[in-house]
């Protein structure tokens, strides 16, 4: 079973969005107070296809997003994309960080 960490607003210290220098997609850098994640542009897409899904959606109330390799893809995608996944086996923690 992976190690949880559940972040709140209060463990965020700042969150940076934009396109880097020399670079042509965005990345996220999330700064906590044990260090930077940084996401690509391709991954909070998928977040927020995800998020947005469950936001409007009127059946729906939850989603896994799985990495996957496409076979055919648009210009531009990345070859590994996280997609909506037809299993039911989610991941959610409690507060401390336990199943």
């Amino acid at each position: 079973m992976p190690e949880f960490k559940v972040y709140k607003n209060s463990d965020i210290m700042s969150v940076s969005m934009g396109v880097p220098p020399g670079h042509r997609h965005i990345r996220t850098s999330i700064e906590t107070p044990e260090g930077v994640l940084v996401f690509q542009e391709a991954t909070i897409a998928a977040i927020v296809r995800a998020y947005t899904t469950i936001k409007t959606h009127p059946v729906t109330e939850s989603v896994k997003l799985v990495c996957s390799p496409l076979d055919t893809k648009k210009k531009g995608y990345a070859q590994y994309q996280l997609m909506e996944a037809d299993d039911a086996d989610l991941l959610f923690p409690d507060d401390e960080g336990s199943l």
